[in-house]
């Protein structure tokens, strides 16, 4: 591809390294005047980001601008999102495909950019609603004639993790009767302990696998089933599948009914296809979907301008090259004041680092520059009162982005000594970012705080189904845009098929169908952890 350039060929490059030598000092005295403040902002689609607490100037925003043309980053953004193959590594075998997630949510234009793969969509959504609005109606009920008053959602990585984020974010715009419950890991006692929670007369479970041979899914559909049977229900009653077509999911006479999925929508990008669709429209209700998808598609277009100043998601790419390529940091914490988003970080980590955890490029070479960093995350303010000692004064600079919003979900708050609690919630978050940009000064060296701690504030008004929508989004093109910087390809997981190849070994081994040499490395890790081995 004309426009795939290693980036240690980007002469941008030289330029950025020669200024990362005298980044700019934060906890200089007034080194965070109102005019910065004022200056060092960008907003999109109800987001307004705040970053004059990174260790930049005006000469490094435009050199990050140079550095983004010269990659052709909006040129590939746009690529991806027509339908060309970005899914690929030149001249080696890969998956050769293409990454259009954004084609499910430009469901608003009448000229979408991937026509054919948004008519899919269409078509999937146009089932959603005549599946939703028949449960609502009472078409669609239990072998009693009660409602289904709850969805178990039975799938794992991207399967789980984006739909549980983004139902708990969203737990307030429940419907009234209806809930949504979650079985991802493979561990029996997970299980056991969802599954001693429900009515399984009045639930649906929603099995969510793409080709539909996912050990861990279909272990957990067999557990499910055979609760099923136990109660005394036909689990062709209340089980939904989403799949690839014609896989062995496919089947109407085991499903009460089947969504697709596709191959050119990566499992980590799935939440607004229907592998989110099925869940958080039985819990939120179509509308509520309908909205997200827009939120979506909104940040999806506002990611195609090509400057760094209007363009939110470009801007965080940048920012945060600029701290891991130029400033050397190798970590990021995304710390979100809102309960809700409790769960949101541990989506970001599968979404960031199984798609940038790379050390191939695009044309087939080991990389000689540092691709994706650590993400991780929890909310505050808990985590003040936690980890935060080592953002303020340990030895591990971590680059922080805090997520907050003005106004909470729920409206329902106190006044203590002349403010809310979402007031208090809000001051902390600014409180940090400002503690970690400038530090203290202090003659006892246990109470100095050095500063110099780059992060940023992202902020909005509230967390609604459309903002949401928009904050995934923006993760979602923040995350693709730094691997097309990097030129890498963010659309493959390899690095998890290893791991899958010997747990199949040693699952032989143990059920006996397996015969693993006396020597092994295996067979002497099982033994050593006490496993059992068939004969």
């Amino acid at each position: 591809m004309k426009n795939w350039k290693d980036f240690a060929a980007l002469k941008t490059g030289q330029r950025l390294a020669a200024l990362a030598q005298k980044p700019y000092n934060l906890a200089q005295p007034e080194s965070l005047p109102p005019e910065r403040i004022a200056a060092y902002q960008a907003s999109a689609c109800g987001f307004d980001l705040l970053y004059a607490t990174q260790r930049l100037d005006d000469e490094v925003l435009a050199t990050l601008q140079a550095l983004a043309d010269e990659a052709d980053l909006i040129e590939q953004y746009k690529a991806m999102k027509r339908g060309e193959i970005m899914n690929r590594i030149i001249g080696h075998a890969s998956e050769e495909r293409q990454v259009l997630h954004t084609a499910c949510r430009d469901i608003f234009s009448d000229t979408p950019l991937a026509p054919d793969a948004t008519a899919q969509a269409k078509e999937q959504l146009a089932k959603l609603k005549e599946f939703l609005a028949d449960l609502d109606s009472g078409k669609l009920c239990n072998e009693n004639g009660e409602s289904f008053t709850t969805m178990l959602q039975v799938g794992i990585g991207g399967s789980d993790l984006g739909p549980r984020a983004l139902y708990f974010a969203l737990e307030k715009y429940r419907q009234p009767g209806r809930s949504a419950k979650f079985i991802a890991n493979v561990d029996p006692d997970d299980a056991a302990a969802v599954l001693a929670s429900l009515d399984l007369s009045r639930t649906l479970i929603n099995v969510v696998s793409k080709s539909g041979t996912t050990l861990e899914t279909r272990t957990n559909e067999e557990l499910v089933r055979a609760a099923l049977t136990e109660a005394g229900l036909n689990p062709a009653k209340h089980l939904v599948a989403v799949t690839g077509s014609g896989s062995i999911m496919d089947d109407p006479a085991r499903y009460l009914a089947a969504f697709h999925m596709y191959d050119y929508i990566g499992g980590r990008y799935s939440v607004t296809s229907m592998v989110g669709g099925v869940t958080l429209g039985f819990a939120f209700g179509y509308d509520a979907f309908i909205e997200l998808l827009r939120g979506a598609n909104d940040m999806d277009r506002a990611a195609e301008q090509p400057s760094i100043h209007a363009n939110l998601p470009l801007l965080m790419a940048m920012l945060g090259i600029w701290n891991r390529n130029f400033l050397g940091y190798n970590t990021v914490a995304v710390l979100p004041y809102s309960q809700a988003l409790l769960r949101f970080p541990a989506h970001l980590q599968q979404c960031d680092m199984e798609s940038n955890g790379k050390q191939v490029s695009r044309l087939g070479s080991l990389v000689t520059w540092k691709t994706g960093p650590i993400v991780w995350g929890e909310p505050g303010t808990n985590g003040q009162h936690a980890f935060y000692q080592l953002l303020h004064q340990g030895t591990e600079i971590v680059p922080t982005e805090f997520i907050g919003f003005r106004c909470s979900q729920y409206g329902r708050d106190i006044t203590v000594k002349g403010t809310t609690s979402q007031q208090k919630l809000v001051a902390n978050m600014l409180a940090q970012s400002l503690a970690l940009a400038q530090g203290r000064d202090q003659e006892n060296p246990n109470k100095r705080f050095a500063g110099n701690r780059p992060n940023s504030v992202l902020i909005a008004e509230q967390l609604t189904p459309y903002t949401m929508g928009a904050l995934l989004a923006l993760y979602e093109n923040r995350i693709a845009l730094q691997g097309f910087c990097w030129n890498i390809n963010s659309f493959d997981q390899e690095g998890v098929q290893l791991g899958k190849i010997l747990a199949d070994r040693l699952l032989g081994a143990m059920a006996g169908v397996q015969e693993l040499g006396k020597q092994s490395s295996e067979l002497a890790l099982l033994q050593a952890a006490g496993m059992e081995v068939g004969k």
